[in-house]
């Protein structure tokens, strides 16, 4: 049995995307499936992993996107799938791998699309007055499900723009987190102290510096905390486009920008050691980096907005989308009870998502969990 995922938009210093693929593969070898993964990078190559046999095709950057690159070239992919053979395929990209999931249909190969983001919030944002903007999304939705035989959400949020339009062939599956990487036992006081520098207040931003992630939220809400006399400190993990612009926003004020984390256990650390980690992003349709702080023991502050207040649950407040409402939020986290008592709860919650649950779903979703039940019979 093969599955073959195809992927826009992975890079060495993507986040969420990335993680979702690999944690898929593991899952997918451990049943016995032959995972192979096919995704842009600057030149072709193959290259057998941990979670599967990763196919490099060569692609050109995104402008402005922080170094991201797309497959354009659809036919190629199709070409090379047509050589692969796949039993089953998965594309994480709603807009330019459309035709994918039509040649699978006509070779009667089952096909699932990850809805990754939200079209109709993010037409919302950057083409407000678009005529028929709305309708142009359902247009867009519509296609996208008769283009495969089914669409992935991963949360209620993600869901609401195709239950508006009564898609049948919608599944909500959660995504999962690793439990052992992301952990409380990972707490250090000598890290916290090196990272807060004397600050009572300990803050993480944990991703990519684009505008959908809206990370100028997050020094904006410093700046609220500092002027109410609140003895706080942010550091910034991730990079982007807006990079320079943040460094920029944030001179002078007790900020310190760490860059891209390759090391996922440092990763996991200093996010241990921080009071709360935030989560801005309004357009968020899952937000991996919120759940796997919930795991390592620190609280979120999320925008309302976003999918992310249905995965912290209680580990966490959910803020309207101006500095003032993330600073409160904020203030009212940390004088609930101590870091020890509010990583409990954010653990507790943390553990509700498995890569395991996700996994198990994916099976039935392909009709392999008992196909697979049987062979190991």
């Amino acid at each position: 049995m093969r599955i073959v995922h195809i992927a826009n938009f992975y890079g060495p210093k993507s986040g969420g995307l990335k993680t979702t693929i690999h944690h898929l593969g593991l899952g997918y070898k451990q049943s016995g499936i032959d995972f192979i993964f096919i995704v842009p990078g600057e030149e072709n190559n193959l290259e057998v992993t941990d979670f599967g046999t990763k196919i490099t095709i060569k692609a050109p950057k995104i402008p402005f996107s922080g170094g991201y690159r797309a497959v354009l070239n659809v036919v190629e992919v199709i070409s090379l799938l047509e050589e692969i053979k796949p039993d089953r395929v998965e594309v994480s990209d709603r807009l330019t791998l459309l035709r994918v999931g039509r040649w699978a249909k006509k070779k009667g190969i089952f096909s699932v699309v990850f809805s990754h983001e939200t079209l109709d919030g993010l037409s919302k944002k950057y083409f407000k007055f678009l005529p028929f903007r709305k309708q142009l999304v359902d247009w867009h939705n519509r296609k996208l499900s008769r283009s495969f035989n089914r669409v992935i959400a991963t949360t209620e949020f993600a869901s609401r723009e195709f239950k508006r339009i009564g898609i049948k062939n919608l599944e909500k599956i959660p995504l999962g987190v690793d439990l052992d990487q992301f952990s409380t036992r990972y707490f250090s006081q000598m890290l916290r102290d090196n990272l807060a520098k004397g600050a009572d207040v300990l803050l993480v931003h944990v991703g990519r510096f684009s505008y959908e992630k809206n990370p100028f939220m997050s020094i904006q809400a410093l700046k609220i905390l500092l002027r109410g006399k609140i003895n706080a400190r942010l550091v910034m993990i991730g990079t982007g486009p807006l990079d320079e612009k943040l460094r920029r926003s944030a001179k002078g004020l007790p900020v310190e920008f760490v860059g891209f984390l390759s090391d996922r256990k440092l990763l996991a650390q200093m996010i241990a050691v921080a009071d709360i980690s935030l989560a801005p992003g309004p357009l968020e349709t899952f937000c991996l980096s919120a759940l796997e702080s919930l795991a390592a023991g620190t609280h979120v502050v999320c925008s309302a907005t976003s999918a992310v207040p249905e995965i912290i649950g209680s580990a966490g407040s959910a803020a309207r989308n101006y500095s003032e409402s993330f600073a409160v939020a904020i203030k009212e986290i940390v004088n609930q009870g101590s870091k020890r008592e509010r990583a409990l709860i954010a653990r507790r919650q943390a553990e509700k998502f498995s890569w395991n649950n996700t996994i198990k779903l994916m099976l039935r979703i392909h009709n392999l969990d008992y196909e697979l039940e049987q062979l190991a019979a």
